[in-house]
């Protein structure tokens, strides 16, 4: 299932009955921010609480996205759960060391290293 926005791509893969990946793509901005929220929403709708964001073709994150990003994990973890980020490119990785996110969503070299910190969905 690929969804598309202007400037944003999200293509979810389900791994399990409890884990997806959401490739991220494009922009995470003030104008895309919700679609992904949504898309996020409707994973722990359908029961998923482990969900590892793929951001290694994501070129731009603004504090939309960032808040996104906390708002997931925070209500993953209410509920069980974890959210976790797999190969930020260096834009989005420095944007969330400057902000410290990384302290609460430290990212992963890649999907199948985030997939093993999830519990082994590969």
């Amino acid at each position: 299932m690929l969804e598309r926005e202007p400037n944003l791509d999200v293509d979810v893969e389900i791994r399990d009955d409890r884990t997806a990946v959401l490739v991220v793509a494009g922009e995470l901005d003030m104008e895309t921010a919700g679609r992904l929220e949504e898309l996020v929403t409707d994973q722990f709708g359908q029961g998923r609480r482990r969900l590892v964001l793929d951001l290694s073709a994501l070129g731009f994150m603004d504090s939309s996205g960032l808040n996104v990003l906390i708002r997931s994990v925070n209500r993953a973890r209410e509920n069980g759960g974890d959210l976790y980020l797999a190969a930020p490119t260096t834009a989005v990785r420095r944007i969330l060391e400057i902000t410290g996110v990384t302290t609460t969503i430290p990212p992963h070299d890649g999907v199948a290293d985030a997939l093993a910190a999830a519990g082994g969905a590969r």
